[in-house]
């Protein structure tokens, strides 16, 4: 399969995940940061909207994941999932587990590609 095709498709995953990370961000994040209980456990956020990002991880991850995350020395790293999670809604963790998803798998299939291609695997 040629490797244009191949990047297409990750590439169309990559601009779905745009979309999702507005939407996710003005839908949930937005309430957990006018939130007081919930606005500083947001985790880092090294540039703005890093914080949509671990958001959405603290909903992805299961359960066993997170509390695993929150009992680590770089615990102030990432979102606090349990407060998370009580404060969201069904449809908000679904939204977040769907754009950390696609995120994940549309960066790791481009990261993927551009070294196979640099490797020459392509051809």
């Amino acid at each position: 399969m040629n490797l244009s095709i191949l990047l297409a498709i990750p590439a169309v995953l990559a601009f779905f995940t745009c979309i999702l990370f507005v939407l996710f961000g003005q839908i949930t994040v937005r309430k957990l940061r006018k939130n007081p209980e919930t606005k500083d456990a947001l985790g880092a956020e090294f540039f703005s909207g890093w914080d949509i990002i671990n958001v959405a991880q603290a909903v992805a991850f299961p359960k066993s994941w997170s509390d695993k995350l929150e009992k680590g020395s770089l615990a102030f790293l990432y979102a606090n999932a349990s407060l998370i999670r009580a404060h969201t809604t069904k449809f908000d963790r679904c939204l977040g587990a769907l754009f950390y998803w696609v995120f994940a798998i549309s960066g790791s299939s481009l990261i993927f590609l551009v070294l196979a291609d640099a490797l020459g695997f392509s051809e």
